[in-house]
């Protein structure tokens, strides 16, 4: 392993064996059946054992997975995931927590973080050291994620039959996981850009720029995405992905504005096309600088464009390698968070999220190490990446500046949108370690429409006069 990977994940090869007996105990604990017994007897109906995922042969599971425990048994084996919702859920209750009776194991702060550092990224070092506002609450590992069976159906037709031949994939059709044994960064990469939602959906949500003395306001936001399948008359052979358009509805000053994009597979060969309608102009333009390193308005420079769900867009501006598979804490299952019996209030804290609101458990992910390469611009040097086994969803991603310094910190919290096979985020947090900053995104417990998946919509939605006709609404 190459001297900067062991600085950006802060792996050991030390045994097991010599880890304090007390830490070895907790870490298994995170999956042990025999300590967390009532727990696992209580949630494992939940789970869709029969499901195709889980019958599918071989050692890894349709996504690549390792399908079985880790050696200390803090990893569980994948048994299909989490395709059934718990009692009580409705869609206007939200996605109510299956693992609410569950209790932190252990919990990690600046003060131990030292003694948990193999499993943690540079940049959540760091971020525990500094801000004492941020702690890990860690969690019983629940593998949860999976994908409607005809979803897995496609991912397996095609599996192996895939290249990547620069930004163009040949040999694809329909897997939403078109590299589950990805050979290089790219490839993993493609694995998240191309990943399965609910063929399109329709959701209304805040987020929140924090100041480091706790000032704070609101964004709203609405979006509307369909992929191309779900166009009437479908867009796949032409290339499209997915289109979307978004709005604003807070604060004033952003208010009104409205975007549209068509976005492509292949987004060397067909960039990224975007319009924006101006409320106060009162008039559409494109908007070519929706791409890359371009600040989006209201986070206070906090994320950039390509930051948005953790990473989209065009891979040209960097170099990317695959690391390797990694035993990492991540923010996952973080449905406690989501509850919508929570104000905003509740969540919003100086430095980051209310931890006590989150939940980290231990998950093998493939780590991704992109640098930008020499005649390319941007404002990150360069990017980690976690990307979780199960779900290819980013979990984690460290930015360094162009000089080389950690300089911010994204943590993803995943959960399993149970009722239509969706691996989705219930809250994203942006973190500047330089100025104590944060961004706390992806929030919606006090919006009362539940998010909508499976949306459809006529191709005639994403032309410019529907967007000048939502403008002007």
């Amino acid at each position: 392993m190459a001297q900067n990977t062991k600085d950006l994940v802060k792996t050991t090869t030390q045994p097991d064996g010599h880890r304090p007996a007390r830490r070895r105990a907790m870490i298994a604990a995170a999956a042990s059946p025999v300590i967390a017994g009532s727990a696992l007897s209580a949630t494992t109906g939940l789970f869709a054992v029969a499901s195709a995922q889980a019958q599918t042969s071989g050692e890894t599971t349709y996504a690549g997975a390792i399908r079985a425990a880790n050696a200390d048994g803090s990893i569980p084996a994948y048994t299909g995931g989490l395709l059934k919702p718990p009692a009580g859920y409705s869609p206007e209750k939200g996605y109510i927590d299956p693992f609410a009776s569950e209790k932190p194991l252990f919990t990690i702060t600046g003060a131990n973080a030292d003694q948990y550092k193999e499993f943690l990224t540079v940049g959540q070092l760091a971020l525990l050291k500094k801000q004492p506002n941020f702690k890990m609450p860690i969690y019983r590992t629940q593998r949860t994620a999976a994908l409607p069976e005809r979803v897995v159906a496609d991912v397996v037709a095609e599996a192996g039959k895939i290249s990547l031949n620069g930004s163009a994939l040949s040999g694809h059709s329909r897997s939403t996981i078109p590299f589950p044994n990805p050979k290089t960064g790219e490839q993993a990469m493609m694995n998240f850009l191309m990943r399965y939602a609910g063929g399109g959906y329709d959701r209304e949500y805040s987020w929140f720029p924090v100041r480091a003395n706790g000032d704070t306001y609101r964004v709203g936001y609405t979006d509307r995405v369909v992929y191309a399948e779900n166009i009437e008359p479908s867009q796949v052979s032409t290339g499209l992905q997915f289109a979307f358009t978004s709005a604003y509805t807070a604060p004033p000053a952003l208010a009104g504005t409205v975007y549209m994009v068509h976005e492509f597979t292949d987004p060397i060969k067909n960039p990224r096309a975007a319009w924006v309608y101006n409320a106060g102009q009162r008039r559409v333009r494109r908007a070519p600088d929706l791409a890359y390193d371009n600040v989006a308005d209201g986070t206070e420079g906090m994320r950039v464009t390509d930051q948005y769900f953790g990473f989209n867009g065009a891979l040209d501006r960097y170099n990317w390698k695959l690391v390797g598979r990694r035993e990492m804490f991540v923010p996952y299952n973080t449905y406690k968070v989501a509850s919508k019996s929570l104000k905003y209030a509740d969540i919003i804290g100086k430095g980051s999220a209310n931890s006590d609101l989150m939940r980290y458990e231990k998950h093998r992910v493939w780590v991704v190490e992109a640098t930008l390469k020499k005649d390319s611009k941007h404002i990150y040097g360069k990017r980690v990446f976690l990307l979780d086994e199960d779900s290819w969803m980013i979990l984690s991603e460290d930015c360094y500046d162009t000089r080389g310094e950690i300089w911010r910190v994204g943590l993803h919290g995943f959960i399993q949108i149970y009722d239509h096979g969706v691996p989705w985020y219930s809250i994203q947090l942006w973190h500047d370690l330089t100025n104590g900053n944060v961004l706390i995104s992806h929030l919606d417990n006090e919006v009362k429409k539940p998010i909508q998946f499976g949306v459809k919509a006529s191709w005639s939605d994403f032309q410019t006069d529907a967007l000048r006709r939502r403008g002007t609404r």
